[in-house]
């Protein structure tokens, strides 16, 4: 573990001209321009397609096993990001796993609000289950927004019916758009990249009329009973720590096989810099580790 590497990469954070909150058309230029900046490895590849309606990107790599699947959900704070701009990340996670990724273009806010993503969510999910593909084969991972909607999309699958996957992995979850929790004054000086300004804008143009109480839209409000093993981590030095914990304690309260890493030192979504910090590549190795032990014991 490096601790110069955790400031060289808060400075690098501080000092970036992204603002979250700031205009939505010049904020979803910015972050596709800054995450598609490094190539993805010559050994992956992406494609387009669709999924039960919704627009997706599948990223692949030689050897990895067809027959297990990653639902990815992007960050962004429901405004920004897309399947493509996650390629890099969900590149990395899908290698470590031995597992193609599938990533979710869901309908972005303001344009579309609570609960269009939910459903596009959902609807993607049934969509590999109709191409035959055993739930218990797919696993779901997240980040930032993308960590809250996996969990959202997790209660509404199973209040359709739908069999649960495998299991759950969220870096980093935005799991309360009423941004209420401790960490958003506790964590505001530490976190280089989030401001609770910044999410409230974000909430507003998700929720519409919605209140942000509603069970998918904050998952730390939501009945988890059912849900399959999650795994939440999440970074010491981010405003979102309190949503993790809270999150985590209520799977908990919910009988919800839950494993909770706090990484100290480290910024929002801080898995998506593996190649400059120790600790973001040691998280990574956590997380397929997780969702590799949950997978059908019969493909083992």
């Amino acid at each position: 573990m490096s601790g110069q590497q955790r400031r060289d990469l808060d400075e690098m954070l501080r000092q970036g001209p992204l603002d979250v909150g700031g205009d939505v058309t010049e904020a979803r230029a910015l972050f596709h321009a800054m995450m598609t900046a490094i190539p993805l490895p010559p050994e992956v590849t992406t494609a387009p397609g669709r999924l039960g309606g919704v627009p997706v990107v599948t990223v692949d790599a030689h050897g990895n096993d067809p027959d297990r699947v990653l639902l990815y959900f992007h960050g962004g704070a429901y405004a920004i990001g897309s399947a493509a701009d996650a390629a890099g990340l969900a590149a990395d996670v899908s290698r470590r796993c031995g597992a193609r990724a599938v990533c979710v273009d869901y309908r972005l806010a303001p344009e579309h609000p609570f609960p269009a993503a939910v459903d596009d969510a959902v609807a993607a999910y049934r969509g590999l289950l109709d191409q035959g593909i055993p739930a218990e084969r797919i696993a779901f991972v997240g980040e930032s927004a993308g960590g809250g909607l996996t969990v959202a999309t997790l209660v509404a699958a199973r209040d359709a019916g739908l069999p649960r996957p495998a299991s759950a992995a969220v870096f980093s979850p935005w799991a309360d758009l009423t941004v209420s929790g401790a960490g958003v004054t506790g964590k505001a000086r530490l976190d280089p990249a989030l401001t609770p300004e910044a999410l409230r804008t974000r909430a507003r143009d998700y929720l519409g009329p919605a209140t942000g109480t509603e069970p998918l839209a904050s998952p730390v409000f939501a009945d988890l009973t059912g849900l399959p093993p999650l795994l939440i981590q999440v970074g010491s030095h981010e405003i979102l720590l309190d949503d993790a914990l809270r999150l985590a304690s209520r799977a908990a309260d919910h009988d919800v096989p839950v494993a909770l890493q706090v990484w100290p030192q480290v910024p929002h979504v801080f898995q998506a810099f593996a190649a400059v910090l120790d600790e973001a590549d040691e998280a990574l190795d956590s997380a397929a580790a997780f969702t590799r032990t949950h997978w059908n014991p019969a493909k083992q």
